[in-house]
């Protein structure tokens, strides 16, 4: 009896943290698929079939938000990713003192409430803001960042950088403190210098934690709603829009639930396969 209630015991300290995932994720996510094929009438659902995946592919304001949601994966991913590895190599051997200051300085923006820093990025790209007047100083022209579709589409980007740079920055940061020095000294004592050493030794052995963190970056670039919606509201002309704004419209402005629920499932097939790809470029189980 007393071996049975040990064996037991684990698990009644994991219950809550499982009907936690079971109520908030799992149920959510087959309820999102059943609801795909749904549609409602007269404040029914009722079964539609493939009804709504059919709609899907004929709207183009689904692949303008795709097509937008796109672009910043294939810019603003990179630039970010690589931004962090720079920051982490640098809080890991370059920078040697009042390491806990920038640690902290580089990831406060994740912390940052988004209202704030999203009126303070308006204040400062509005077209007689700070960034133009800069730009004034040195005889460029004004640029409408709020009103143009690439200079919008630029400063969401630069927004979301700016943001998660330094959350991805300790991902890495940790990937790091897991190589062993040994590598670093064999290499030295071979006459290795510092970039020979990054490429030979960091990068690869990094990898898997790049793949984990570029994958990430997918899912949150694909499903990105906090800036699109505060800065620009999805304009000009669509140009911000992205697929969680996108969602957003149709289930809370339209009230298209089931409509709603189809973009999402099209959007988690659409994230698999782009993490599928990144898995097999990185030629990682």
């Amino acid at each position: 009896m007393n071996k049975r209630l040990k064996s037991f015991t684990p698990w009644l300290f994991l219950l809550p943290a499982i009907l936690f995932l079971l109520i908030f994720n799992v149920y959510p996510f087959f309820e999102a698929i059943s609801l795909s094929f749904m549609t409602r009438e007269r404040g029914e659902l009722i079964f539609a079939g493939i009804s709504n995946y059919k709609r899907l592919i004929t709207d183009q304001y689904f692949f303008r938000a795709l097509g937008n949601s796109l672009i910043y994966f294939g810019i603003q991913v990179p630039v970010m990713t690589s931004l962090a590895i720079i920051l982490a190599v640098a809080l890991n051997t370059v920078i040697t003192k009042c390491k806990g200051f920038f640690r902290t300085a580089f990831f406060m923006p994740v912390v940052v409430e988004a209202v704030a820093y999203s009126l303070i990025f308006i204040l400062l790209f509005q077209d007689e803001g700070v960034v133009n007047f800069l730009l004034s100083i040195f005889n460029f022209d004004a640029i409408p960042w709020l009103s143009n579709k690439w200079p919008s589409r630029f400063l969401i980007m630069t927004i979301m950088t700016w943001r998660w740079t330094g959350y991805n920055m300790v991902i890495m940061l940790a990937g790091l403190q897991a190589i062993s020095n040994d590598y670093y000294e064999a290499a030295t004592i071979d006459g290795a210098n510092f970039f020979q050493k990054f490429m030979r030794i960091t990068l690869p052995m990094l990898k898997p934690v790049i793949i984990f963190s570029t994958i990430l970056s997918t899912i949150g670039t694909l499903n990105s709603f906090t800036e699109p919606y505060l800065i620009t509201n999805g304009g000009p002309n669509n140009a911000t829009l992205s697929t969680g704004l996108y969602i957003y419209r149709q289930a809370f402005r339209s009230l298209n639930l089931t409509y709603a629920a189809t973009i999402s499932v099209a959007i988690l097939i659409i994230v698999g396969l782009l993490s599928r790809v990144q898995f097999v470029l990185g030629k990682e189980k």
